[in-house]
């Protein structure tokens, strides 16, 4: 009985240990140096370049796939979040990481954007440093950052646009 009690205690302070690590590494808490990535030329988006996360400004970031159907679901609820705070200083802005301009065209997003209601800055992140900064390993993956840049909130999977606004507006 002893040695079940050790073990389990020493998972224990293991989980806590991870969880601590977790919430330091970067995935919550301090803030980032922005980055740059392209933008796409779509509904709502011009091509050229964005800082992401823009310093002084809460920032929603949404880390999508044109291949993922859990993506395509979400885009309802990230145009009802986006109108809502349209008027409001807040960087909002989709990202993907796929091989744009190798396997998948600029023009093909675009197109998968239009199709799906998107309506605000689409970007590319081709080096994968967001992508691997806050740790996203599955698709949709949302991200709010306050305006100094530290992560307030960070969800994988689908969310509600009430859930959306709120995160955004607790970053203020």
């Amino acid at each position: 009985m002893r040695r079940r009690d050790l073990l389990a205690g020493a998972a224990g302070a293991g989980t806590v240990l991870l969880g601590g690590w977790a919430v330091t590494s970067g995935s919550l808490g301090t803030g980032h140096d922005p980055v740059t990535l392209e933008t796409i030329d779509a509904p709502g988006s011009d091509a050229g370049e964005i800082r992401v996360p823009e310093p002084g400004r809460v920032s929603f970031l949404d880390f999508f796939g044109t291949w993922c159907g859990p993506c395509e679901r979400q885009m309802p609820a990230l145009a009802a979040a986006h109108e809502a705070v349209a008027d409001s200083d807040v960087q909002f802005v989709s990202i993907t990481n796929e091989p744009v301009g190798q396997t998948l065209s600029r023009e093909e997003v675009a197109a998968w954007w239009a199709e799906h209601g998107g309506a605000w800055t689409v970007a590319h992140d081709a080096d994968h440093r967001l992508t691997e900064r806050h740790d996203v390993t599955r698709l949709p993956t949302a991200v709010v950052l306050d305006a100094e840049n530290s992560v307030t909130w960070s969800h994988t999977g689908l969310a509600d646009a009430d859930e959306l606004i709120g995160a955004i507006e607790d970053a203020r």
